[in-house]
């Protein structure tokens, strides 16, 4: 089935962890360790700093409290983007999901605050898979029949993981940023890109890999999820350069953002060329399910009609999805 994504949209918020932030809470961490393992240099936050700095943020309600943004702010600007570059409004939207590592409220879906902040009267709920919640709405949609579905539907993945993080923890504290991408896309209205190659896998047995807890830190395994991250990540693009590499065409990636390290490694095994390889975890940190299309969202006047776009996500499930974007369609 025909899948085309007609405009995207990202929000950061201002507040930002320096890596120098990060050394002074004297954490038993600075730029060289940090820079080392997973080449992070800043990420954004939802959170005051004076707050993180005072608290490192042991009581988690007090970080809902604290925090400068909901995911109905979050959502609301990225998404106005989305439809601004898709030349719609909220009028046009049929139907909004949602998909987060830490939802905001166990109920109402923030799909439905969101759609409520848009001021969008239609079908709202949320599709949770963590780090790859964009990957999994994009393949919920891929699998359904296009006249059943309204003709453009918003996709938004809000995340504000700082909220969850242990800020006395360093190997939490390092990676985490916060951060939302929008996706205006149709299953019936082409546009100038098509979505292919829809795939979804999940191993439940490493299910308590990475957790965030209702009421707890996040927290991982980790080595094991980021050798994890690198296999499933290399083993779909592989499988993408097989079936879409061309040479009449520009085949770039764009993989989950937790960490330059783990995205250095997929790209030396699977010959990815540094200029075909787009990131920004360097300067935003891991931003979950937003990170992968929020690169694309940051540079989306930058592509051109020959170029296709492996994205490629991994999070907690363990879950791993794929697809091509291929710019200079139909439309």
């Amino acid at each position: 089935m025909s899948l085309y994504m007609h405009g995207l949209g990202h929000f950061h918020p201002e507040n930002e962890i320096s890596n120098q932030f990060l050394t002074d809470l004297d954490i038993g961490t600075n730029a060289e360790w940090i820079d080392e393992r997973v080449g992070i240099e800043t990420r954004r936050t939802v959170l005051p700093l004076d707050y993180i700095r005072e608290t490192q943020n042991r009581n988690l309600m007090e970080a809902i409290e604290a925090a400068e943004y909901s995911h109905a702010d979050t959502g609301h600007r990225a998404a106005d983007m989305a439809l601004q570059r898709a030349g719609l409004s909220a009028d046009d939207v049929g139907m909004v999901i949602a998909g987060s590592s830490c939802p905001d409220h166990m109920s109402p879906a923030d799909a439905c605050m969101i759609a409520e902040r848009l001021g969008i009267e239609a079908p709202s709920f949320d599709v949770n898979s963590a780090c790859t919640s964009f990957h999994v709405a994009m393949y919920m949609l891929s699998m359904m029949r296009p006249e059943e579905v309204p003709e453009f539907v918003l996709l938004v993945t809000p995340e504000s993981l700082t909220t969850t993080v242990d800020y006395s923890d360093r190997s939490a504290a390092v990676l985490w940023g916060d951060g939302t991408t929008a996706a205006v896309v149709s299953t019936r209205v082409p546009s100038h890109i098509e979505i292919f190659g829809n795939v979804l896998h999940s191993s439940p047995a490493g299910a308590d890999k990475v957790t965030v807890p209702h009421f707890g830190h996040f927290g991982q395994e980790g080595r094991t999820v980021q050798m994890f991250a690198i296999k499933k990540t290399t083993r779909i693009l592989r499988r993408l350069q097989k079936e879409y590499d061309s040479p009449d065409r520009d085949l770039h990636f764009v993989g989950h953002q937790a960490n330059l390290r783990m995205l250095e490694a997929v790209c030396r095994q699977c010959d990815v060329a540094e200029s075909r390889h787009h990131h920004n975890v360097v300067n935003y940190g891991n931003t979950g399910s937003a990170g992968a299309p929020g690169v694309i969202s940051m540079r989306w006047d930058e592509w051109t009609d020959r170029d296709d776009v492996a994205v490629i996500g991994v999070g907690s499930g363990l879950s791993w999805s794929g697809h091509v974007l291929r710019f200079g369609g139909t439309s």
